[in-house]
């Protein structure tokens, strides 16, 4: 309810000077905001699963990013609305996981599958290597295979 009421207060006052910043287009409304704008773009929406906040079309998106926008021009902390937006939406505003507890798995598991595939590859390669060398049979250990390899040479 304080929300809706805050929201309401910072649509009030950004009004005209929005429409300005409609008429002058998207450029001028970016280069206008400080931390808010990359804020937007940095975390999940609550409302529209898998967009970020500034992707967002719903309406309660749109109210949100308004109260951010009122938060940044009040003098409000980047940091102060970060903990706010996060006491009331937790983590599903986040883009990736916390590495620490269950979200450090998800860092730990593509580590630990390339490691375990880099250390077969090469411990495959090795093998492959050492067989190769040691398998073929060279003319010089074999004298019935050198007798063979001259005899193709005289007969050509």
């Amino acid at each position: 309810m304080h929300l809706r009421l805050a929201l309401l207060l910072v649509a009030a006052t950004l009004g005209p000077s929005s429409s300005v910043a409609a008429a002058d287009g998207p450029r001028a409304t970016e280069a206008s905001a400080g931390w808010s704008r990359e804020l937007e773009r940095e975390l999940m929406s609550p409302y529209c699963p898998g967009r970020s906040l500034i992707e967002c079309p719903s309406p309660a998106a749109t109210e949100l990013r308004l109260w951010i926008q009122g938060q940044e021009k009040a003098g409000v902390s980047r940091a102060a609305v970060e903990r706010r937006l996060f006491q009331e939406f937790g983590d599903q505003l986040r883009q990736s996981p916390r590495p620490e507890g269950w979200g450090l798995v998800a860092y730990l598991v593509p580590a630990g599958v390339l490691l375990a595939g880099g250390t077969f590859a090469f411990g495959f390669l090795r093998r492959q290597s050492r067989s190769v060398s040691a398998s073929p049979v060279s003319a010089e250990t074999d004298p019935d295979l050198a007798r063979e390899i001259d005899r193709e040479f005289d007969a050509s």
